[in-house]
């Protein structure tokens, strides 16, 4: 996450159930709390929308999950958006937002 993400004050997460994290410290940590309490995940990606706009740029996706925190597997679907930023010549995350899609 320390790659794809700038590590600016204005950006911003919402994980599914979690309350918004904002300033790349606090969004940093939400990302090192779910990692460090998954023993392993799997994303496959549905639905992908992609639209730039000048330095801005967006993707919207259902994200497919399979995930292992004990001995059985969780499936999930969650619905993201994510945000971009050119800067320099770089693509670099600014917001992440998930809900999770039920049924």
């Amino acid at each position: 996450m320390d790659e794809v993400w700038t590590h600016q004050e204005y950006v911003t997460c919402i994980h599914p159930g979690w309350t918004i994290r904002s300033g790349w410290p606090s969004v940093r940590d939400s990302w090192v709390l779910i990692f460090n309490n998954t023993f392993s995940m799997k994303f496959e990606l549905t639905d992908v929308m992609v639209q730039v706009a000048g330095e801005m740029a967006w993707v919207i996706c259902v994200e497919n999950l399979l995930t292992q925190q004990s001995d059985e597997p969780q499936q999930a679907k969650v619905l993201a958006t994510n945000l971009y930023e050119l800067i320099g010549d770089e693509w670099l995350m600014i917001h992440h937002h998930g809900s999770p899609v039920m049924g």
